[in-house]
């Protein structure tokens, strides 16, 4: 299944492609995110800043927007998913708003909030794929308005916060399955596999 990747253009998302080459699917990293509007399956990935995201996806937010609110597949992660809610309190500029909320500096006395922790929570996903244990790097949290598409949790340093949201074909990770080891991976087939049923 081709999976287009949206090059946010920081960071580097080779691991990622890796990881989705090694789940099964055949990533294509994309500059332009018109491309990846008839992809069956698209990914934000997780590196770069908000505000420079935002900017990249602004001239075709409203065709990303229109296609994700019609239920097209789209897996987010950690910056990927912040972009599905509203806005940042990193900086200026619009996500898609697929999904009522902002995305909130993580209110804990120690961040970035980087390394291993649980992800708790009940999820078809989740339950394939084996994963409670997850890799994360991230200094912003996700607050969707609904309560109802958070998935899972998990808590750093007695701050509680989504580690999953979902909602129609969108799926929102907080952590990095591309470097959470076999289970990671597993989940990442387990979201190829959701899409080409």
């Amino acid at each position: 299944m081709r999976v287009a990747v949206l090059d946010t253009r920081v960071g580097n998302v080779h691991s990622l492609l890796k990881a989705l080459a090694a789940a099964g699917g055949q990533p294509r990293l994309e500059s332009r995110p018109e491309a990846c509007l008839d992809a069956p399956l698209l990914v934000l990935p997780g590196v770069g800043a908000y505000p420079a995201a935002a900017t990249l996806l602004a001239e075709a937010r409203q065709a990303l927007r229109e296609r994700l609110l019609g239920g097209a597949p789209c897996l987010g992660i950690c910056l990927g998913m912040q972009l599905l809610l509203e806005g940042s309190d990193e900086g200026p500029g619009a996500g898609l708003g697929t999904i009522p909320g902002g995305v909130v500096r993580l209110d804990a006395p120690r961040i970035p909030h980087m390394g291993w922790n649980r992800v708790e929570g009940e999820d078809p996903l989740l339950a394939r794929s084996g994963l409670q244990t997850a890799y994360y790097a991230h200094s912003f949290v996700c607050r969707p308005v609904n309560a109802g598409v958070v998935r899972a949790t998990t808590e750093h340093a007695g701050v509680r916060f989504p580690a999953m949201i979902r909602s129609g074909g969108m799926v929102g990770v907080q952590f990095h399955p591309e470097k959470s080891g076999a289970p990671g991976l597993a989940f990442l087939a387990a979201v190829l596999q959701e899409v080409g049923t």
